[in-house]
């Protein structure tokens, strides 16, 4: 059974569908900091934000998505000193990448730290983080406290959402406020790389191509699976 979600002022989306502006990001960071779900427009699709230290907040996006237990979920962070909230020593890899393809739809998969829940990383004890390429997205971010939830926002096996009113056909209700970021421009989601083991694993092409993803590992000696 699912632990009860805390009491939020539950509005229909389509009165909490707001352009992105100073207000709508002082009224998400309002949200999340009470325990509630935003949809955004990311750097690729539009994701589902909640803060990632909220047990609850994390099973309503569960719920409310249909997603499996066992998939961990990724995280948006708003500048590059918040990864250390989230893993564990950076290895030298992961500094090589990032400073190639950050800020880009490029999503690493590290070691978590241990103190985050099970509900975020579904027991993987890896997390998956991106810094986007884009500034009022970046923005937002920071608004709510610096990291955000970025699952799609969409049923779980759906395509994803490209505007606002694509989440709100997706969601009539569930979610507590819409942030409109215009519509989604770009054709791909994003590319995640497993850094977490020996040997860098290509879970997911996207954005950035796995040839690129290969010459870089190359000069560094290693092998993408």
């Amino acid at each position: 059974m699912w632990p009860s979600a805390p009491m939020l002022r539950m509005i229909p989306t389509s009165e909490m569908i707001l352009s992105q502006s100073p207000q709508a990001l002082a009224d998400a960071a309002e949200t999340i900091s009470d325990g509630g779900l935003i949809a955004f427009r990311t750097d690729t699709f539009y994701g589902l934000g909640a803060d990632p230290l909220s047990r609850l907040a994390i099973r309503r996006i569960k719920r409310l998505k249909g997603r499996e237990e066992a998939k961990p979920i990724l995280l948006l962070i708003s500048d590059y000193d918040k990864v250390a909230d989230f893993i564990t020593k950076p290895s030298e890899l992961f500094l090589k990448i990032v400073n190639q393809y950050w800020p880009g739809p490029l999503t690493l998969v590290s070691d978590a730290r241990p103190e985050l829940s099970e509900e975020l990383t579904a027991g993987s004890g890896t997390i998956g983080l991106r810094l986007p390429d884009d500034d009022d997205v970046r923005s937002l971010v920071r608004a709510c406290g610096g990291a955000l939830t970025a699952t799609s926002a969409n049923l779980s096996g759906g395509l994803p959402a490209r505007t606002a009113k694509d989440v709100e056909t997706y969601f009539p209700d569930g979610i507590d406020l819409i942030v409109d970021g215009g519509d989604v421009t770009v054709m791909h989601s994003s590319t995640v790389l497993d850094l977490s083991r020996l040997e860098p694993r290509l879970i997911r092409e996207g954005a950035i191509s796995r040839n690129s993803l290969s010459e870089t590992l190359g000069e560094a000696g290693l092998e993408l699976a």
